[in-house]
Order: C-alpha cells, then structure tokens, then sequence
C-alpha cells in the first residue's frame, strides 16, 4: 500500500502511528505506560491503540487463567521463587574463577593499587594471576580465556604500569594500542581503564567508528598515552591524522581477535600490526583458536607465553549458569517468548535474535503492547547504541532485545535469563551469548535456548562442545493464546505490518546464512508456521536471494493461498 493515493486525514493518521511506535522504542516504567500512553496519537490512530489494549487485556486475562491451575504446573513461578537461594555448586565456582593470590603480591605502584583498592578488588582471578606475570616482564602473550574471567584488568593493569614507569607524558604520543572489534566493548574497556588511571597522570582516549572524528583527531594531537580503539577508525586516524604520534608505542593489545576477525576486519588488522613499531610488547586475546587467529599471531607475536585458563575445563560454559533448551513449533515461538516476559518482568533479561530487522519489529511489537524493553542493534546510531547499553547495565531490571553485536565481551552486571530465541550459528556462538549471565565469581543465571524440532540435531554439536542443557518443558495451556489479536494488530498498523514483513524476510536469509546445514536448512522450513510467529495469518510476498538451485521455488515467496509447506 502506497501514500500517493491518501487524504490528508489518512497521511496525518498514517504520521500518527509512526510517532506513536518510535515513542514506544524508549524504555518506559511499566506502571507509568498507562499515564504516557495517554498522550498518545488520537484520530484513526485510535484504532491501534484499542486493537493494543484488546490485545493486552487478552494477555492479562491468560495470566489470570494460568494463576488458578494447579500448583504442580506452576514450573516456571517455581523457578522464581527459588532463585533467591543460590545453587548449591556456587561455591565451586567461586573457587574456580578466584586464584589464590592478591594483587600485593605484584608489587604495583601505588596509583595503580589504590584504582584497584577504588574497583573493589584485592585477590586476583585464575586468569589475571597467570597473566599478569608475563606482561609485566614484558613477554608477549597469546591468551584464551571465556568472558567474565578479569581478562581485561588481565591486560590493562601491565599496560598502565608500563606507561607509570615510563614515565610518559602527553607530549610522547600513544604508548599503549588496545584493540577492539566493537564500538560497546571498547566503550566498556576504556570505562575500566579511567577507574584504573584515576590517580595516575598519563592520559587515555577512545577512538570508535560513529563518534565525531574531528574531535577524535584534536584529542590525539594534544596527546594520548592509552589509547582503546575500533580497528578501522583506528586505521583512519593512522593514516589521514597529522600528528598523530605512536612511533613510541610500547604495547599493542587485541581483545577478541577472533571476533574483529569473523566481522571482517582481517585486512585493517594486518596493515595495523605493520604500522606500528616493531619493537614493541603484542598481547592477542582470543576465545577461539581458528586458522585466521594463528596467521595473525604468528604476523604480530614474538616467542609468546600461551595462556589458556580454560583448556582443562569438564564444561564450556560458567558453571554458576543454568542452562536449558526447549523445542517449540516455529508458529508458537513468539506466543512463548510473550508469555516467558510477562511473568519475567522483574527480571534483567536479554534476548537475542538472528537479524537487526528482527530486533527492531519485536522491540515495537513488544513496546507497543505495554511490554517496556529497549533493543540494540547494529542499524542504530552509536549514540542511540551506548545509552541503551549503559542504561541497561545501571538497572535492576529490564529486557534488552538485541543482535550479537552485544554478545562478545561486554560486562553486564547481574542479568537473570539469557533468552536465545533465535538459535545461534554454531557452539561458539551460543558460549559467547551464554556469556552474559554468571558474570564474575560469584555470578549465576540461567539461559534458555528456543529450537524448533528440525533444530535439535545442535544438541549434539553443544555436547561435543561441553556445554551441558537440560530439556525445558511449558505445557501448552500455559502459554498466552493470543495468536489472533497479534495478526489484528499486525494487519491494522501499517508501519508494524512493515517492520514485521522486513523482520520476517529477514529471519529467513540469516537462516540461510548459517553454516551447518545439516542443522538448519532453509528449504526445510515451514513458511507458513513462521509467517505465523510474526504475525501474519499467511506469508508475505518476500524477494528472496538464497543460495542453492533449490531455493529457484522460494526466491519470491508467501502471498497466495493458505499453503504453509517449504515450496511455498
């Protein structure tokens, strides 16, 4: 449906309901959604926000339903009333993360010691004992170790301390390089490094695709000692930025090496690590070790120390996390997703999709009917990107919907679930996510992994990988029947009819893109139970590029009759 053909009634109905979605992307307390939505669009846009409220009131109506069956049913209120007494296997965990050293026995300077004493921190983690030894004696290091281990105060602490001895000051340029594949990871990593120099007098700076360049360029011709960057910004500033000095670079640091590897930042990589001094400390952190890792060590490291804390783990994964998969037909997907939030709303809860247009429709869809979440994806500005995040990070509840650009690295305090509703690429993948909950040495959580029966052949490829799931079961009367007030909704709103279509091709082609076939084939699918999960009573005309002679049937797709089979 175009715009040409409507009155100006109908154009300014139309603006109405955008605004009306776009105001709902921000994060809103649920009991004041009634008093915001109040000052909501009026005219036609009425009609959505009833078909809103109708489907609200059907929700609520379920819950109440759910809250009279039988106590023995109650599986997941069990799982909430429980979590306040911690597992009994936490312990263990507290003594596998903990060394048993302090950070005295380093003989620190003392402005280090006292950011460390102001963090809270005084004994060392497994990693940040076997670490910082060598760095400190100035070998470089290849390191492998899962996220939430201390890795970065793993390498920051040595950086700083050279830099203290060093004695440098702004006028000797960069003496430290710390490289990172995201703008939010180097964020939190420079986040870490002001709480460890705030006593020192050597400067730090943060260079990220999307910040304003000229301002960037300014700080580094004043001069900045530790510098934590994104690869091609980074580059940009090598090249093009007079005066920018790093002939005295003493340590070049690349943090999740793998990850700035796999996002395509292999050549920026390599024409940094020939940029800068040969004679220098290189210290490559990676949780995975893959071909493309080796090459870029070997290129970048000298006669390194291997540090690899995890390599005789019985398990993958933090063992403070309890994990689980459950298998749900593709058109009950959402209904579950919806009825595990509403019950969940106390909770921090993220929740992973494949695709940044999947993350956007659910985030409106999720908005617009009084579920309050915020969403971070790649297509956002980084601004939009870094207040959601820290938002997220500063409360005691919440949901954040998000893409894997939030999976690696970042250190979210205290998040309850780890919802991975669209099932990631391949083991790897899944620990990263995981990684998000039981953060820490005393951390745990739980992580619930959504497959579709064609799907659970990835168990096997999880066991192989020594993560451990256990099969969740949600009787199907407790989950929230509201399948026909979603496709109202959907079909009524114009603009989320739009972001469900664009969510809905979308989902298709990053099932496509995942590498192990035998696991998840696109041509297996079933269109028409997926077209359901986003809310269309049957698939929409979708263009289609998919990657083999058997995709010649679905390359236009939905749209006719009532046919939900894989020819569709």
């Amino acid at each position: 449906m175009g715009t040409s053909g409507m009155s100006p009634e109908e154009l300014k109905a139309l603006r109405d309901r955008k605004k009306k979605i776009k105001q709902a992307v921000k994060k809103r307390q649920r009991d004041e959604a009634e008093d915001e939505e109040a000052g909501g669009p009026t005219g036609d846009s009425m009609k959505d926000r009833k078909a809103a409220r109708k489907f609200k009131k059907e929700t609520e109506a379920a819950a109440a339903k759910e809250e009279e069956g039988e106590e023995g049913e109650e599986g997941e209120e069990e799982v909430e009333e429980e979590e306040e007494a911690p597992p009994q296997h936490i312990q263990v965990q507290v003594d596998g993360i903990l060394s048993d050293k302090n950070f005295d026995s380093l003989e620190l300077s003392k402005p280090t010691m006292a950011g460390i004493a102001e963090m809270g921190h005084s004994v060392m983690t497994e990693v940040q004992a076997r670490t910082i030894p060598p760095l400190l004696a100035g070998r470089d290091v290849l390191g492998a170790a899962r996220t939430g281990s201390g890795k970065t105060l793993a390498f920051l602490i040595p950086c700083v301390e050279l830099l203290y001895h060093g004695k440098f000051m702004s006028r000797n340029g960069t003496g430290v390089m710390v490289l990172t594949p995201t703008r939010e990871l180097a964020l939190q990593i420079y986040g870490v490094a002001q709480q460890l120099m705030q006593k020192h007098s050597q400067t730090h700076g943060l260079i990220i695709g999307g910040a304003n360049r000229r301002t960037e360029a300014e700080r580094l011709l004043r001069g900045v000692n530790l510098l934590v960057a994104t690869p091609g910004r980074l580059l940009d500033h090598m090249q093009n930025t007079k005066g920018f000095t790093f002939s005295s670079l003493k340590v070049f640091v690349m943090d999740e090496a793998d990850r700035m590897l796999d996002i395509g930042f292999e050549e920026e990589m390599r024409t940094i690590v020939k940029m800068v001094p040969k004679d220098r400390q290189t210290m490559l952190f990676s949780a995975t070790q893959t071909t493309k890792v080796e090459d870029l060590a070997r290129l970048s490291l000298k006669s390194p120390t291997y540090i690899g804390v995890d390599d005789a783990r019985a398990v993958s994964t933090a063992t403070g996390v309890e994990q689980g998969y459950c298998v749900v037909p593709s058109e009950k997907r959402f209904l579950l997703l919806f009825t595990f939030l509403k019950k969940n709303l106390k909770k921090k809860v993220m929740v992973f999709f494949s695709s940044c247009n999947s993350v956007k429709y659910h985030a409106e869809l999720l908005n617009y009917i009084d579920i309050p979440v915020s969403d971070i994806h790649g297509k956002q500005k980084q601004q939009r990107r870094t207040t959601t995040f820290f938002e997220f990070c500063k409360a005691d509840r919440g949901i954040l919907l998000c893409t894997d650009v939030a999976a690696r690295g970042l250190d979210i305090p205290a998040v309850d679930w780890i919802i991975q509703f669209d099932p990631p690429d391949d083991p790897k993948e899944y620990i990263h996510r995981v990684g998000r909950t039981a953060r820490g040495a005393d951390g745990r959580g739980r992580a619930l992994l959504f497959l579709i029966p064609e799907e659970l052949p990835f168990l096997k490829y999880l066991k192989a990988a020594k993560v451990p799931l256990n099969e969740y079961e949600f009787p199907q009367k407790k989950i929230a029947n509201v399948q026909s007030q979603l496709e109202k909704l959907v079909e009524k709103n114009y603009y989320l009819h739009q972001s469900a279509r664009d969510a809905y091709r979308a989902y298709i082609l990053a099932y496509n893109s995942h590498t192990l076939k035998d696991v998840y084939n696109v041509h297996e699918l079933d269109l028409g139970a997926v077209a359901l999960s986003f809310g269309f009573h049957r698939p929409p005309k979708v263009q289609l590029n998919l990657d083999s002679k058997a995709a010649n049937g679905r390359k236009k797709i939905g749209g006719g009759g009532g046919s939900r089979g894989p020819g569709t």
